[in-house]
């Protein structure tokens, strides 16, 4: 199965007030080799505000595993990219509004896990 294949990802952000890591199950769409989130409900959202507070998130998506900078995508400066993820939400599960959050991987792992977000306690 490949990236673009896959029903969904996981992501794992640290927690902006706690340190933990925390692993949500979301929709994704693959594209020129990085994914993008949709939050529905925006900067409202816990994952949102992590990778807000901490850009490095690990990901977990057809059988790989790797680490990755998120960023929020600002929907007026990067209009014509918003709208081609937006459509490759829609086309894949019929849904498609929301912020915006692109994710560039930062390599490969397989089933290691060395670049993984470390808590703060961990450090």
């Amino acid at each position: 199965m490949t990236a673009g294949e896959a029903e969904f990802l996981y992501l794992t952000t640290i927690g902006r007030r706690s340190g933990q890591l925390r692993e949500i199950e979301i929709w994704f769409t693959h594209h020129d080799g990085r994914y993008y989130l949709i939050a529905e409900h925006g900067d409202q959202v816990n994952w949102v505000q992590n990778l807000r507070a901490n850009p490095q998130v690990h990901i977990r998506v057809a059988g790989s595993s790797m680490g990755g900078t998120a960023r929020v995508m600002d929907a007026k400066a990067e209009r014509t990219l918003c709208r081609r993820i937006q459509a490759r939400s829609e086309k894949k599960y019929g849904w498609g509004k929301g912020l915006i959050v692109e994710i560039t991987p930062v390599g490969e792992e397989g089933a290691d896990a060395a670049r993984r977000p470390t808590a703060a306690h961990e450090m």
